[in-house]
């Protein structure tokens, strides 16, 4: 009997463990004593950088979660997205970024890779047809997001698969959005699937944690190298708190697309309103594209306010007693931020026609209809300011 993913998530343990603990004990170690002296260069780990079985056990449930051949293991999200594109450049070369991505990993494609001596071209995230004119000859990677976790524009990543394939240029995506649960990367051809276990993987905001997944051995090995040679490891306690997190993660994301879906909906027949970017729904331009490629939605999604006063605008966020003011998302509580500080796009790319202010709402797991209502009364303090 094939087991479903979720009982694989809750029940992924590895075999042979004296331990009877449910999870993994914490081995807090840098040196690792071996039996004799011959073991000293040929045990596999040999130091504690390396990992320990907390991390083995991690790996192997984020491999089950993508449908991975390898996972690699980094101590934050940005240094996983920043980790997959090194290993794949050299000075000379050239990648092709989807210009939707995370604000930090674009200014590691725009201020590091310039010094190792790489240089990136961003294209429409929605316009695949782009790449034919901005492919050059030293082009070796493509990275994309998708959804944009600001703008929620979604890339035709099939599309992109095939015209890399025919460049032999490798294709990377940053999946923490969909997490494994609501998107495989790797399932469409994508050759590493990126995630910051930051977010959702963890679920309660209380630690770090990135990870590099690889589709084939090949792929695997470069990213190990990489990561050898720049010393990338993540701690014990965190991967631990990945792990922790990764048991829960498919009905944990349940309830965030119920609770996403429906403050959203209220929002988008909200006079205070004007447009609601989710691709769960109909009127979002790449909804089609979400239909085929992906199996839900979290509760991660952006609003545009209807134009408004300074003193109203102030007067909504001031009066929100739920809604947290923080950045990162994923964790059981619900944030929200203004997003146009934030937007670091060609406008000729992504232009935002509607005159209010873009904001970012992830919906944690309080009672949708509790968050309904702070937000409502967020909009009558601006409507009476």
């Amino acid at each position: 009997m094939t087991r479903k993913r979720s009982t694989r998530l809750v029940h992924g343990r590895s075999g042979g463990r004296l331990s009877k603990t449910v999870n993994p004990p914490i081995e807090r170690a840098s040196t690792l004593m071996m039996q004799d002296i011959d073991a000293l260069y040929s045990a596999s780990p040999s130091y504690g950088r390396m990992g320990l079985a907390v991390h083995r056990e991690l790996e192997d449930g984020l491999c089950m979660l993508e449908n991975a051949a390898a996972a690699r293991l980094a101590p934050s999200g940005l240094a996983a997205c920043a980790l997959a594109i090194a290993s794949t450049v050299k000075a000379g070369d050239h990648i092709l970024v989807s210009d939707n991505v995370y604000g930090p990993t674009r200014r590691f494609c725009t201020r590091r890779l310039r010094t190792m001596g790489v240089t990136a071209t961003f294209f429409p995230a929605t316009d695949a047809s782009a790449l034919r004119t901005l492919v050059q000859d030293t082009t070796v990677a493509i990275y994309l997001e998708s959804p944009g976790s600001l703008t929620f524009d979604i890339c035709d990543t099939p599309a992109i698969v095939d015209f890399a394939r025919t460049r032999n240029i490798t294709t990377i995506m940053d999946n923490t959005w969909g997490c494994g649960v609501l998107h495989r990367p790797l399932d469409i051809g994508v050759d590493l699937s990126v995630q910051a276990l930051t977010k959702y993987v963890v679920g309660h905001a209380d630690a770090f944690g990135g990870a590099v997944m690889s589709q084939t051995s090949r792929e695997d090995q470069r990213v190990k190298q990489t990561a050898e040679d720049w010393g990338i490891s993540l701690g014990p306690d965190d991967a631990y708190l990945c792990l922790r997190g990764l048991r829960t993660l498919s009905q944990r994301m349940q309830a965030h697309q119920s609770g996403g879906r429906s403050v959203a909906a209220w929002m988008a027949n909200h006079p205070a309103v004007s447009h609601i970017f989710h691709p769960g729904f109909a009127d979002h331009p790449q909804h089609a594209l979400w239909q085929r490629d992906f199996t839900g939605s979290n509760g991660l999604f952006g609003a545009v306010l209807a134009p408004m006063t300074d003193a109203a605008r102030q007067a909504f966020y001031d009066a929100l007693d739920l809604f947290g003011f923080g950045f990162s998302w994923g964790g059981f509580e619900s944030l929200l931020i203004p997003a146009d500080p934030g937007l670091k796009r060609d406008p000729s790319h992504w232009v935002n026609h509607l005159d209010g202010e873009l904001i970012r709402l992830h919906v944690g797991l309080e009672d949708p209809e509790d968050l309904i209502e702070d937000l409502d009364n967020a909009f009558k303090a601006a409507a009476k300011a």
